[in-house]
């Protein structure tokens, strides 16, 4: 079973249909869908009837920060260019639009396999796994033996052995890893709708399942017609040119 996780899409119309189309052309079987739906882009309507759409089909879904704040508000702490965007993303989606994002649970579990936004430890928190200390935690808080989180828009991989030790390395896009069950795995896939390592093609990552074989990807996609949108909507000029640089 080959399953694609996808997160941090951000409204984002152009990466997210590359990113949908590469997975299918790559066998995806299922799908996870790591929160962060809305937020920074300019499409959220379309992003969400496609996420709400995959979990009809039988999808695993999370609710992200920004999720939650197109529902609640934004949080005091939460950066000034994002929280510009929550009122406006609200008033872009339908009740029903905003009811779907309302219902996503902050965690889900298939297996030996937990999906969060953000950590294991706090999911609504909201706090980073930046670091191998809070990977660790993170893995330290569940009793799974695969973790998939969002959040942090840059491709990562941690793992913690046995015996207790750690380790983590940032991922070859396109190579398969072997992530067997006896260690813990920490999967970090990467944003589809603003990187920010330095490369603006999309990420996800595809898990075979099967094989315990995980490949990130790289999926480039017209960031410049999502950069126009963002700056037609006046969204903030910034959320468009870092869709060009990747920071």
């Amino acid at each position: 079973m080959k399953c694609a996780f996808i997160t941090d899409l951000h409204a984002n119309r152009e990466a997210v249909e590359a990113v949908l189309d590469h997975a299918r052309a790559q066998g995806a079987q299922r799908w996870v869908l790591l929160g962060d739906f809305v937020g920074y882009g300019a499409d959220p309507g379309w992003v969400v009837d496609q996420m709400r759409e995959l979990v009809r089909q039988g999808a695993c879904a999370v609710m992200g920060n920004h999720d939650q704040a197109v529902v609640r508000g934004a949080a005091p702490g939460m950066r000034s260019e994002a929280r510009q965007v929550i009122d406006w993303t609200r008033s872009q989606l339908a009740p029903d639009q905003l009811d779907f994002l309302a219902s996503l649970p902050m965690t889900q579990r298939q297996g030996d396999q937990l999906y969060v936004h953000a950590n294991a430890w706090a999911p609504a928190g909201w706090e980073y796994v930046a670091s191998r200390a809070e990977a660790v935690r993170s893995l330290h808080a569940t009793e799974c033996r695969y973790t998939f989180c969002g959040h942090m828009h840059e491709p990562k991989l941690f793992h913690v052995s046995s015996t207790g030790k750690a380790g983590d390395f940032v991922p070859t896009a396109g190579v398969a890893i072997p992530v067997p069950p006896h260690r813990q795995w920490l999967v970090i896939p990467g944003s589809a709708g603003q990187p920010r390592d330095g490369n603006p093609a999309a990420c996800y990552a595809m898990f075979d399942e099967d094989q315990s074989l995980l490949t990130y990807h790289r999926v480039p996609y017209d960031h410049a017609s999502a950069g126009a949108k963002i700056l037609a909507a006046k969204l903030p000029q910034r959320l468009a040119s870092r869709l060009e640089d990747g920071h």
